[in-house]
């Protein structure tokens, strides 16, 4: 059975920075693409990145968020990260962690939409101040 556990949210001002992790079990891991997610209030849930089986390509959804998060992974401890920098109280919103299609590949073939993603954690709530 697919897990995915993430921790690492909490409640920072404007200007801080946190790191969420992502802890993935029962399947096989450095395979998958992987990909964090965020959902605000009354809003879509959209992507903010998504990393390749190896680690070695990451791709970010708009150009601000790729100067502001850091998607990266460690397969040999089955962990996908997000760090998370000069927060503002618009990235307040619940983070969740996915893993992709296996059908898809290890390479995140695809758009980056929900429906990529076949496996998702339970999401952690990241509040920002001002």
């Amino acid at each position: 059975q697919v897990q995915l556990v993430e921790s690492g949210g909490g409640s920072v001002q404007a200007g801080g920075s946190l790191r969420l992790t992502c802890v993935a079990s029962g399947y096989i891991y450095s395979n998958i693409c992987m990909g964090w997610f965020r959902q605000a209030p009354g809003k879509e849930r959209e992507i903010v990145a998504r990393i390749t089986g190896s680690g070695n390509n990451a791709n970010y959804y708009t150009d601000s968020m790729k100067g502001q998060f850091t998607i990266s992974r460690d397969n040999g401890k089955n962990t996908l990260y997000l760090q998370m920098a000069n927060l503002d109280p618009e990235d307040t919103a619940i983070y969740y962690c996915a893993a992709g299609r296996p059908s898809l590949g290890g390479d995140c073939r695809g758009s980056g939409s929900t429906t990529d993603f076949a496996y998702w954690g339970q999401g952690t709530q990241v509040t920002v101040s001002s």
